[in-house]
């Protein structure tokens, strides 16, 4: 049996309110989850589910206010600077903007070689690395010279993957990685992704609104709504025939070529509107 990766139990997180006395607003309420090595665990949701949230606890980039998230074994729920900087060989991010991203001023070659130099590798070592990551993600080998400007938004989100594949990490969170791009460019990324984490062996978090992108890519599901974690399963399962109101209405949503169809899932995305799905805390 594969081992676990990452490890996501009970976890709450909270806002802060504006006004004095304001009581903190909780956003998650107790989720768990769990990622074996190699696996990717889709989480979807709407805006505002929360599903956003649980990626940017597990990189330390919000503060959980109960529970624990355990990473190769290790806690990491309140990892200090120090243990985070040492994590991020292992635990890496896929922002949704490809446009903004990527620092403007550097050449994609000091974008790729600059988590390789902190990680102490030596020069001729590095620029070896990022040209073996150009050739992994499909860009031509004088990319390396070239300014973010210069590519289109496919690319440039290309380039993000490489700079999260540069120290060979054993997880990356995709948040959103191709809500930012076209249908088409979408599935390139989405393929590229895939092919990666076959060659690779790498985990990955990913996080979407789209029920049908995390099909594509997902071993495994997990939907999100208002703070619970409301059904989880194999992808083909949860995507296909779900159990949930909430994830039907998700599915409904997905746009099909035959507008018959379409009207027939526009009349029960209806229907489900009228009787919104229990709010079920853990």
């Amino acid at each position: 049996m594969t081992a676990s990766l990452l490890e996501v139990d009970e976890l709450r997180v909270a806002y802060p309110r504006r006004g004095f006395r304001a009581r903190p607003v909780e956003v998650l309420h107790g989720v768990s989850l769990t990622i074996a090595e190699g696996e990717t665990l889709g989480v979807v949701g709407e805006s505002g589910s929360g599903k956003t949230t649980i990626g940017r606890a597990v990189l330390g980039l919000t503060t959980p206010s109960g529970g624990t998230i355990r990473f190769g074994g290790q806690d990491i729920t309140h990892a200090p600077a120090k243990q985070r900087r040492a994590l991020a060989r292992d635990l890496q991010v896929v922002f949704q903007d490809p446009y903004t991203s990527l620092n403007p001023s550097l050449t994609i070659g000091d974008i790729l070689s600059e988590p390789l130099v902190v990680q102490g590798i030596n020069g001729k070592d590095a620029h070896a690395r990022v040209q073996a990551l150009l050739d992994q993600v499909g860009l031509p080998g004088d990319a390396a010279q070239r300014l973010p400007r210069e590519f289109s938004g496919g690319q440039r989100q290309r380039v993000a993957i490489a700079r999260a594949l540069a120290p060979r990490p054993k997880l990356i969170v995709c948040d959103e990685p191709v809500s930012a791009l076209d249908l088409s460019t979408q599935a390139l990324v989405l393929d590229l992704l895939v092919d990666i984490q076959r060659r690779t062996g790498v985990a990955y978090l990913f996080v979407s609104h789209d029920l049908a992108v995390v099909r594509h890519v997902s071993h495994r599901v997990a939907v999100v709504y208002r703070g619970d974690i409301v059904e989880t399963g194999p992808a083909a399962t949860v995507t296909s025939e779900p159990e949930h109101a909430y994830t039907r209405k998700l599915l409904l949503a997905a746009p099909v070529p035959d507008p018959v169809e379409q009207a027939k899932r526009r009349a029960e995305r209806h229907r489900l509107r009228e009787t919104p799905p229990a709010h079920v805390h853990a």
